[in-house]
């Protein structure tokens, strides 16, 4: 890398604590699943994406370069739900770059991984992190730091009101940076934590970034994604058992640790049909990702009460493209029903003035084998196999959006 620009990523543990977590799971369930992931871009950009192709590629070679030292890897051992074992391999883990290739396609980025799955699946969050700094490299950056910082003052103020003027509810209002993937530069992410860890400690509880938490002195947030999931619709359980078979191994994997549990990797309804009373005592809560967000969340407590277990004694996370005055308008609506969370990610991280990028790397085969994501938002519906969608509709009994 240049010593004028300093790397995008400069450590392994700047990323997402979900993908820690999940690739421990993987490493000890499936550690010969052989995997497919693909770059998308859900919006125009305000310029070709393929002109990131020469620097994506420097930023690549210099992560595949970084394994992480003897802090870090005391760090991830001090947090109680990461086994000895994992850290172990670790210890001699490094990213490979032939598993990764980019490419132009006309005025597009196409970026393939493929690979052992637990060598490749957590190329995601950095390839992300890569792309919209270099994407963003090209505005000015003392004007999008001073729109930044305006825009931060404001949220900040907003909550100080909110606790000034909103009248007491049941339980507390309480917000996470999910920031990393979509963020401006590192440094202002940086930035942003430090500020509202200072002025808004109330209110503002960890971070998904495991090294700014870790630097910050910040709680590291995140369980699963949808890939954990998706994943069992390839690995050997019938199809229509592959969530009880991911939550099963997840409860084994972590004992009462991490136990906040997706919902939408093939719908709402058809999640709670799998999440019997066994699994609503077991875990501590549901996250929400796509569809309607006070939907969701009524059918969750509605579920909760079906099982006569006390909503109160469980949390709902949000975190579907919110921003603050989102987050105060839910938590108003479920404040006094249940505990609740709120992870806002671009919002935080990149609400600078500028239009920002929908990017995403998600998992697409395993074991050679078409896997999907059916979400409860028809945008956010991911697969290349029209066949297999249509099979996993069916059998989850999911109509067409």
């Amino acid at each position: 890398m240049s010593t004028a620009t300093p790397p995008v990523i400069s450590s392994l543990l700047e990323t997402d604590l979900y993908k820690f977590t999940m690739w421990q799971a993987m490493l000890h369930r499936h550690p010969t699943a052989q995997a497919e992931y693909r770059f998308a871009c859900r919006n125009t950009p305000q310029y070709p994406l393929a002109e990131l192709v020469e620097d994506l590629g420097r930023e690549l070679d210099h992560l595949c370069s970084l394994s992480l030292d003897r802090d870090e890897l005391t760090y991830l051992r001090g947090l109680r739900f990461i086994k000895s074992d994992f850290v172990d391999f670790l210890r001699i883990f490094r990213f490979q770059r032939d598993f990764i290739e980019v490419t132009p396609r006309g005025e597009a980025l196409e970026i393939v991984v493929r690979g052992p799955q637990v060598h490749v699946m957590g190329f995601e969050i950095f390839v992300l992190a890569m792309v919209n700094e270099l994407y963003f490299r090209r505005y000015d950056a003392a004007v999008a730091l001073a729109q930044g910082r305006e825009r931060l003052r404001a949220k900040i103020e907003l909550l100080r009101r909110f606790e000034r003027e909103e009248p007491p509810h049941r339980h507390p209002f309480e917000f996470f940076d999910f920031g990393l993937r979509r963020r401006f530069s590192g440094a202002w992410h940086r930035e942003v934590l430090s500020t509202l860890k200072t002025e808004l400690p109330q209110f503002f509880k960890g971070t998904s970034n495991v090294m700014l938490a870790r630097e910050l002195d910040l709680v590291p947030i995140g369980t699963m994604a949808h890939e954990y999931l998706q994943s069992y619709q390839a690995t050997g359980v019938r199809l229509r058992d592959h969530q009880k078979a991911a939550l099963e191994d997840w409860v084994q994997e972590y004992r009462g640790d991490l136990g906040i549990a997706l919902t939408d990797v093939v719908s709402m309804d058809a999640f709670l049909a799998d999440f019997d009373l066994y699994f609503a005592k077991l875990f501590d809560g549901l996250r929400h990702d796509s569809g309607d967000p006070c939907e969701w969340g009524e059918k969750a407590l509605a579920h909760y009460g079906r099982l006569r277990i006390d909503p109160h004694t469980k949390r709902l996370v949000f975190s579907d493209a919110l921003d603050m005055h989102k987050a105060l308008a839910l938590y108003r609506h479920f404040a006094d029903r249940t505990q609740l969370g709120f992870g806002i990610g671009t919002q935080l991280s990149n609400d600078m003035g500028l239009p920002t990028l929908n990017i995403v790397v998600k998992l697409t085969h395993v074991n050679g084998q078409p896997v999907a994501k059916l979400s409860d938002s028809p945008g956010k519906t991911m697969c290349e196999d029209q066949t297999f969608l249509a099979y996993l509709r069916q059998v989850f009994q999911v109509a067409p959006r």
